[in-house]
């Protein structure tokens, strides 16, 4: 197998550094034939049917190196032969993915896929396996035990539905049954932590040792023994050729003998001690899964539980909550009603400004309503007559505080317009007194109302952009020069000249209507 350098990819030689960066590649390597290793060994396991150590040492040598593609697909193959198809085709994918183009692991996904009816029915018993252990659990084993023959007639290499079917043989005492199942488990995998455990139950309930081999095995035996017996007297025997041995050869033998001993010894023991210690890991394991699924089954009905909790709680407070603005909305409205009796509009209008009509019975709004026309219109007047007072006492900016009230009641009178032009014009407010006169024209255009306010926009206009030739600025004096003669041109006649002049005749009433302010 070619190996790359980690770290620029490209091919090594013998060397123990890259031959294009440089790169250490010692520890790289080691790690790949550790890998290698591994597989072999997996290999060798798979072949006689010790599905369970080919597992351990190819999950080694992937641990030692992902990449490796046969390690990769021979475990999905040997998950496919224990029934674990799924897993088989998670080995599988991820090996293609790491190498799509030649891989073997293409035509074993292509297998599995076109034959529809087989992954069907491997998905099926996957599925009754699941519901039988759940019988089981809920102490349905006899509903449990029916479910697992048949799973076994569709799939019978699942072994996890042998083991189970044991164990509700071994619960009933049906020891025998239970034998009979897991030899059958143990013809797929010889070397299965669980089937052997099971196997050690059933042998020390029955008094009875399993025997796993087959029968030409003992067919075998027999026939060894058959040899082994002392020939008849009709037999000839034959004199053994006497070998004069030398030191040498019998100091060679014992050497031999003592390290094929040595590999007996580690080749046998030294794997039981291993397979001895994963199978306490997994049942470490298994225990601490079953442990956390409880926990996390109990966690998931209590945050359930809590979840409704919070919701019960959250559609209390919702009508909590509009019980009270509704109960607040008519307290606000026998406050206005007893406000708007003793005179106190403002008081009456700011209880109507927090009232939330649309939670008002019919009644209740009938009421509202009532209240809040009157208000508005005597509001309004309030306003409006406060504002002309302080006009004619000359507090521009009490007026424009009160006629602007009024403004936001009404905005199409054209007397608060007019008066509040003429407030932010005296006040110096030149752009407010120019948009209130530009409404005035927008309200009553072709008009002498509308005439008279653009005569004050061009007076304030052209008073804004007269500029003193000699130095460049506005002269104040000058502008306003040019605004009292531009208004005198204009003959607009203020409220002062509307008194002085009782004798108008009736063409000039309409313009009287129209009396602005006077200026100072």
């Amino acid at each position: 197998m070619r190996i790359n350098c980690m770290n620029c990819g490209a091919p090594l030689n013998d060397s123990a550094h890259c031959p294009r960066c440089g790169f250490d590649v010692v520890v790289q390597k080691k790690v790949y034939l550790l890998s290698n290793l591994y597989y072999n060994q997996g290999l060798e396991k798979a072949e006689i049917r010790d599905l369970s150590g080919a597992i351990d040492m190819l999950q080694r040598s992937l641990k030692f190196n992902k990449l490796n593609i046969q390690a990769r697909n021979l475990l999905g193959l040997v998950y496919f032969e224990t029934g674990e198809a799924v897993s088989a085709l998670s080995e599988w994918v991820i090996s293609k993915n790491i190498m799509p183009e030649g891989n073997i692991a293409s035509e074993y996904i292509d297998r599995l896929q076109n034959n529809a009816n087989k992954l069907d029915d491997i998905n099926l018993t996957i599925k009754k396996y699941n519901e039988a252990l759940m019988c089981c659990r809920n102490g349905s084993s006899d509903v449990a035990a029916i479910a697992l023959k048949k799973i076994l007639t569709q799939n019978p290499k699942l072994i996890k539905a042998h083991h189970l079917l044991a164990l509700i043989y071994i619960h009933r005492k049906e020891y025998e049954k239970a034998r009979k199942i897991l030899k059958k488990a143990a013809r797929i995998d010889k070397t299965n932590a669980t089937t052997l455990r099971f196997l050690k139950e059933v042998d020390e309930q029955t008094g009875t040792r399993t025997n796993l081999e087959g029968r030409w095995n003992f067919r075998r035996g027999k026939d060894r023994q058959e040899e082994s017996q002392p020939a008849s007297v009709a037999d000839v025997i034959i004199p053994p050729t006497f070998r004069e041995s030398s030191v040498f050869s019998t100091i060679l033998n014992l050497g031999f003998g003592i390290i094929v001993g040595a590999l007996v010894v580690w080749f046998l023991f030294m794997p039981g001690r291993a397979q001895r210690i994963n199978r306490e890991a997994n049942e470490r394991v298994t225990e601490y899964s079953n442990t956390m699924a409880s926990q996390s089954a109990e966690l998931s009905r209590l945050e359930e539980q809590i979840d409704d909790s919070k919701e019960t709680v959250d559609s209390a407070q919702e009508q909590i909550e509009e019980a009270r603005n509704q109960v607040s909305g008519y307290e606000n409205l026998i406050k206005a009603w007893q406000a708007y009796q003793d005179g106190s509009y403002t008081e009456a209008a700011n209880a109507m400004a927090d009232i939330n009509s649309d939670q008002l019975s019919a009644e209740a709004r009938t009421i509202y309503d009532d209240i809040f026309a009157n208000i508005q219109t005597t509001l309004f007047n309030s306003y409006k007559e406060a504002g002309i007072e302080a006009f004619d006492q000359t507090d521009y900016a009490g007026a424009v505080e009160q006629l602007v009230k009024a403004m936001e009641i009404n905005d199409s009178d054209y007397e608060t317009l007019n008066y509040l032009a003429h407030a932010y014009r005296e006040s110096g407010d030149t752009q407010h007194a120019v948009e209130t006169f530009q409404r005035i024209i927008e309200l009553e255009p072709d008009t002498e109302h509308a005439s008279s306010a653009q005569s004050y926009i061009d007076a304030m206009n052209s008073q804004a952009v007269v500029v003193d030739p000699q130095e460049g600025t506005t002269d104040p004096q000058t502008t306003d020069q040019n605004a009292d003669g531009q208004a005198a041109e204009q003959e607009v006649q203020t409220p002062g000249e509307t008194e002085n002049n009782a004798d108008i005749s009736a063409e000039e009433d309409e313009t009287a209507d129209a009396v602005l302010p006077q200026e100072e």
